[in-house]
């Protein structure tokens, strides 16, 4: 059985959603590096089937706004 963290097991919603934006973040650098390689590719006819450039903006505007919601989860003072 695998075995989780207390780091992650007792984690804010806060760090939750920064680590949840954070692994978005670099699944859409994944996409954006597939985009460019896709791009520079030498043999024209081998186009591809994986919209690249529609996985990383939606990766990227989830990640940066869970990003968000954390660091303002963050800021804020507890109550």
């Amino acid at each position: 059985m695998l075995h989780e963290p207390d780091a992650i097991r007792f984690a804010s919603d806060a760090t939750l959603s920064a680590l949840w934006g954070g692994l978005l973040l670099l699944g859409a650098l994944i996409a954006f590096w597939a985009e460019q390689r896709r791009t520079k590719r030498r043999d024209i006819d081998r186009v591809g089937w994986v919209p690249w450039t529609k996985i990383f903006f939606i990766c990227a505007l989830i990640g940066l706004t869970l990003l968000m919601m954390g660091i303002t989860g963050w800021a804020q003072p507890d109550m």
